[in-house]
């Protein structure tokens, strides 16, 4: 015996997180300083890293 198809869209939601943050929330800076400080270490991560990423682990 099969169940009735009920849809449940409303469970999951989509929002974007300059949305759901306010402007004036102190996180918004303080990603900016971690954002800049990060592509600064771009170089580092380059060097470390694989050539073609990371290597999965039934390779």
């Amino acid at each position: 015996m099969r169940v009735e198809d009920i849809s449940q869209e409303s469970l999951f939601t989509i929002t974007h997180l300059k949305t759901s943050v306010a402007n004036d929330r102190p996180l918004r800076p303080i990603r900016a300083l971690i954002s800049q400080a990060m592509k600064r270490l771009n170089w580092l991560f380059d060097s470390i890293c694989a050539e073609g990423g990371r290597r999965g682990l039934n390779h």
